[in-house]
């Protein structure tokens, strides 16, 4: 058998400095360094990192207008993609010779008035490799993040590996899963806000679904998952927002292509990493190419609507000596 690549896979477990995305964006490339200098192919952060996850959705105020502040706060920190902080991201990459996904809160370009939950990709080239905005926000989520669209549910193909990924709740959706499982998904990043912190003796429901959710992708796509969580306290937002505050603990891991967990889950800020390997993934889907030998394509198919979502499509003008409808 001949030798078989293999990489360094990292989550990068940390907070953002919320409602600050300069200071954020500075913050995330002295983190993507970090990486590199550690050896990392890819390096993922967690779900809407840049500049922050929208807790105050989930937070109830003694001030009904606090939320609506918090909210315009939010969308005035968005990222344009492409735009002047992905250039920043971009050149990061490119100088620590890493790939990197994290999350970002995406302005719309033509409304400027929505913002999404959005995936991006980035290659050691310096360039974008593409978005996944989030199909379904969860909740409340709905009140801040616009639907995202099938467009960049697709896997790219990088020199150690097809990477592919999804935000949070998406992992429950099953059919976005499939979709990257059937274009040959080999290394996976599950974004997540962050675990709740708990009593010892209670445990946290969204911890649980997030590691189990993740563990099933990665049996299910043979692939490695990073699962990577945000991190909240109440001294990383201004202190006009911090009633509203939860607090999320991260509780990043790393799973490999059976679905068992090989790093993590890490507490505290930090880069997790591990070892991964094509012969694992190969050895894996061998057994289970669900894509492939483990399908039934006569019997289940599915249809996916690639085209961007459009709102407003412009009909085209009439001919001259083209009949008008009057």
């Amino acid at each position: 058998m001949g030798k078989h690549p293999t990489f360094k896979l990292a989550a990068i477990q940390a907070a953002p400095v919320f409602f600050n995305v300069e200071a954020s964006t500075e913050k995330a490339c002295r983190l993507i360094a970090e990486a590199g200098r550690e050896g990392a192919s890819i390096a993922a952060f967690g779900e809407t990192w840049l500049p922050g996850y929208p807790f105050f959705v989930w937070s109830e105020s003694r001030d009904p207008l606090l939320k609506w502040k918090a909210a315009a706060d939010y969308l005035a920190c968005a990222v344009d993609v492409p735009g002047p902080v992905t250039d920043r991201l971009c050149r990061a990459a490119e100088e620590a010779g890493l790939d990197v996904a994290i999350g970002v809160v995406e302005r719309d370009p033509v409304t400027r008035g929505t913002v999404y939950c959005t995936l991006l990709f980035i290659g050691r080239e310096g360039k974008i490799l593409g978005k996944h905005r989030k199909l379904k926000p969860t909740h409340r989520e709905r009140t801040i993040w616009g639907e995202g669209d099938a467009a960049g549910l697709v896997v790219y193909e990088r020199p150690y590996g097809r990477l592919s990924g999804l935000n949070c709740w998406e992992h429950n959706m099953v059919l976005p899963g499939y979709v990257l499982m059937s274009q040959g998904t080999q290394i996976h990043i599950a974004a997540w806000p962050g675990a709740e912190p708990k009593a010892p003796a209670s445990p946290d429901p969204m911890w649980s679904r997030q590691l189990l959710l993740s563990r099933a992708f990665a049996s299910q796509a043979a692939a490695y998952v990073i699962g990577v969580g945000g991190m909240l306290g109440a001294d990383d937002v201004p202190a006009e927002y911090r009633e509203l505050t939860a607090r999320y603990r991260g509780d990043s891991f790393i799973i490999d292509p059976r679905g068992e967990v090989i790093a993590g889950p890490v507490k505290g800020e930090g880069i997790l990493t591990a070892e991964g390997s094509l012969e694992n993934i190969l050895a894996a889907k061998s057994a289970c190419d669900v894509g492939g030998h483990y399908s039934r394509p006569d019997i289940f198919q599915l249809r996916v609507n690639r085209k961007p979502c459009r709102r407003v499509v412009e009909a085209p003008e009439p001919l001259l000596g083209d009949p008008v409808d009057s």
